[in-house]
Parts: structure tokens; sequence; C-alpha cells
């Protein structure tokens, strides 16, 4: 899941938890344990997607509060709560999509970043309504993330598509009209996102190119929530061993919110 935006991985870990339901079980409370279990280890495997541990909270919990009489009863209490957090966070990020597409105008040079489901359906939309772009995609090397955005969206006709390496960003960030970016999550006033977003902000910020955020509302997060980097395996810098010195592959940046003109959500 870690080639997915947070939404993405939201939604696969609420389904995989749901596969829970396929088991066997002797007894309620070893089925609360397990749940309790599987839900902590896809938390830890994404320590940073506020998404991921909200939307496992609340199934763990609705199950948990509920003191279901039987195995069935959870598994259905399980199911139920799984789909309906499918069925939210699936609708958040189609209606930030579409207020995002609301304000995309017509003939827009964009520049994005990296991989955002959200942010790519807000484009596809905003074609459909008979808008046009020139769009540049910025990769977050090593991860090579953003060829993916590019290849989708090169399939929409509307669309002039250039891919980039992040760092050359400043080659074309003054003939952009906008930058549009996903996000990990937003706590307090830092934007967390993939690594490189902080550079490119801080760079459109000083060329005065307006920076546009977009995620659904329940990635904005008041509290109760610790934002966990990660550091990603060494080999996606290089495969030779280190010799004399150390390897960093942070997975994510923190952007201060006062570079960012703009969030859009549901």
């Amino acid at each position: 899941m870690q080639t997915h935006s947070s939404s993405v991985v939201a939604v696969k870990a609420a389904r995989a938890l749901s596969t829970l339901t396929e088991r066997e079980f002797a007894t309620v409370e070893n089925y609360l344990r397990d749940l309790g279990r599987n839900s902590s280890a896809l938390r830890r495997a994404n320590p940073s997607h506020a998404s991921l541990h909200t939307t496992q909270r609340e199934i763990v919990g609705t199950v948990t509060d509920a003191d279901p009489a039987s195995v069935e009863e959870a598994k259905r209490l399980t199911r139920d709560t799984a789909d309906r957090v499918v069925q939210r966070v699936e609708r958040a990020k189609e209606a930030a999509a579409a207020n995002a597409a609301d304000r995309l105008e017509d003939g827009e040079t964009l520049l994005t970043h990296d991989y955002s489901s959200t942010v790519l359906s807000a484009v596809e939309a905003a074609v459909a309504d008979g808008k046009r772009f020139e769009a540049y995609v910025t990769e977050a090397r090593p991860r090579y993330l953003g060829r993916k955005t590019a290849r989708r969206l090169a399939d929409i006709d509307g669309v002039d598509t250039h891919l980039m390496v992040d760092s050359a960003s400043g080659s074309v960030l003054d003939d952009c009209d906008r930058v549009i970016v996903g996000m990990d999550c937003i706590v307090g006033d830092t934007l967390y996102n993939r690594v490189g977003t902080f550079p490119l902000c801080a760079t459109a910020d000083y060329l005065d190119v307006p920076v546009t955020v977009v995620g659904s509302q329940a990635k904005v997060i008041d509290g109760g929530f610790v934002f966990e980097n990660e550091s990603r395996p060494d080999s996606e810098v290089m495969l030779e061993p280190a010799e004399g010195f150390s390897l960093e592959n942070p997975a994510y940046d923190g952007t201060p919110m006062e570079l960012v003109d703009e969030v859009i959500t549901d």
C-alpha cells in the first residue's frame, strides 16, 4: 500500500480488515482481540496516514463499543462499519475533487507533484466540463510515482502532459498558473505530503504562484493524531553498500501552511 494515496490506503485497509469476518472464531472475545491486533498491524504498516488511523479506529471502536452478543453479530458490525467507512471516504474524495474542478480555470498551466488520486479526479472532472490544461508532473525521487500520474493525465484528452524530476520544478514554475497537490494530512499548521512538497511550495511562494491543496476534510486533523514520518528502504536510493556515509530516504516532508494559498475539501 506504499505506492497509493492515503485515501486509497484507508479504503484498502478497511476492506482488508473486513476479511477477518471470513475466519472462524470460538468466542466474541477471540474475535475482538484479533480485530484489534489486525487493525494495529495495518496502522503500524502506514504510521503516517491520518485517514487510515481514523477509519481503523472507527471500525474497531464501533464493533467493540457495541458489545456484540455473538461472533456473527460482531462480524456483521465489522462488515457494515467497514462498508460505511469506505463509502464515506470515496464520497469525500469525489466531493473534494468536484470542488477543486470548479476552481480550475480553462487554459491554466498546472504543476502537480508525485501522485494524488484526488488531484487526478479533479482534473478529469474539469476536462469533462470542457476545460483544457497544460500539466507538469514532478517526481518525488527515488520512488518514481510521478510517472504514474503522468500516464493517467496523458490518457485524458485535453491535457498536455510533461514529466520532470522535482528538483527541476524551478525551471517551469514561473510559467505555471497554479501548483495543485494532494495531502497525506494537515495537522495543526503543517501540511504533510510526499517528500519534495515543501521545497516546491517554498519556491512557488517565492515566485508568487498560488498553491492549492486538495483532499477530504477527514485529513485535516485537530487533535488525537501525531504524524510519524516513514523512512523508506535504503535500496531505493542506491543498491550498492553505503561506505563511510549513511543514507536518508524519508517518505514525507512538512510544509508550513503559510506557504499554502487554499485548501479545498469536500
